[in-house]
């Protein structure tokens, strides 16, 4: 049995209307077109469905069944056909994106609050978590892209350059290096440096800059608030990328450009290369590339 929507729509209208010359204009059909279709429709599933006499066309038994299945069918075929509209108008659809915390906490409202006041009825899943893990959700299929410090280019992935971003010194407003303009490798080798994780981008940027050399390392932690923290507590210096300076604002803080040559990181947009995004991931996606940051230039800047 291989029925069409076309068929199901001919036999509810003949079950409603109980004549085939108004069951046939309602589906565009002629008389004997009609009446074909009816025939064919009963020898398909091997059963009569109608009783027909020259006054009256009355489902049977059997009728009345199939009646049920065939409303069932098109509801579900009319609910598909309302969903694919949806999401093509992106009145409807599904959306997972993978960043970095710093990009997730600074930049992405911004671009979240302007993509959901177009498209109210997109629903939104967002992963911030470092690097490795960010690619790792595009290679599952978990994530639609992502945004990551780091360049791919695989049989399965595909990256995009996004942007760069400078690295800054943050120190308190009293340290020995707050009155000084432009900071060297040279002017951070004295001072207790507080790092962040081996694991993460930020790390990683600035030892492949600064090899050999090696910075006075007082502690490792894994978040940039517990950076402030420590620094505000006069407990050393950092060096930080310009699109996580939103959490050192603080009156007690300095902010200063570092001019070490190589030290810029890269962020690039990762997605799946043979697989096509959905119309509400393309929509997102076209959204980050129009709303990409530009990099600041350098400035010396004091909260």
């Amino acid at each position: 049995m291989n029925l069409s929507s076309r068929d199901i729509a001919a036999f509810l209208a003949l079950a409603e209307l109980h004549n085939f010359t108004r069951a046939a204009s309602r589906c565009h059909l002629s008389q004997p077109a009609f009446s074909a279709l009816i025939k064919a429709l009963e020898d398909s599933v091997g059963l009569r469905l109608f009783d027909r006499s020259t006054r009256h066309v009355v489902l049977t038994r059997e009728g009345e069944r199939f009646m049920q299945s065939a409303l069932r069918i098109q509801a579900e075929l009319q609910a598909c056909e309302k969903a694919m509209r949806d999401t093509a108008q992106l009145a409807q659809g599904h959306v997972s994106v993978a960043l970095l915390p710093s990009l997730a906490a600074g930049w992405l409202p911004g671009v979240l609050r302007s993509f959901v006041t177009q498209h109210p009825g997109i629903e939104l899943e967002i992963m911030d978590v470092l690097s490795e893990p960010c690619i790792e959700a595009v290679a599952q299929g978990h994530a639609d892209f992502a945004l990551a410090a780091m360049r791919v280019d695989t049989p399965e992935l595909q990256a995009e350059y996004f942007c760069s971003d400078d690295f800054y010194l943050v120190c308190r407003k009293d340290h020995a290096l707050a009155g000084q303009t432009q900071i060297a490798m040279a002017d951070l080798l004295p001072y207790r440096f507080i790092h962040l994780a081996r694991h993460s981008s930020v790390r990683q940027y600035l030892e492949a800059a600064l090899f050999p050399q090696t910075l006075r390392t007082f502690v490792e932690v894994e978040q940039l608030a517990t950076v402030k923290g420590l620094v505000e507590a006069n407990l050393g210096i950092s060096a930080v990328p310009a699109m996580t300076l939103f959490h050192f604002e603080h009156p007690d803080l300095r902010i200063l450009p570092l001019h070490i040559a190589g030290l810029k990181r890269e962020i690039y947009l990762v997605r799946r290369r043979a697989t096509s995004l959905s119309v509400a991931a393309q929509a997102l996606y076209q959204q980050v590339l129009d709303a990409r940051p530009v990099a600041p230039g350098n400035r010396q800047h004091q909260a």
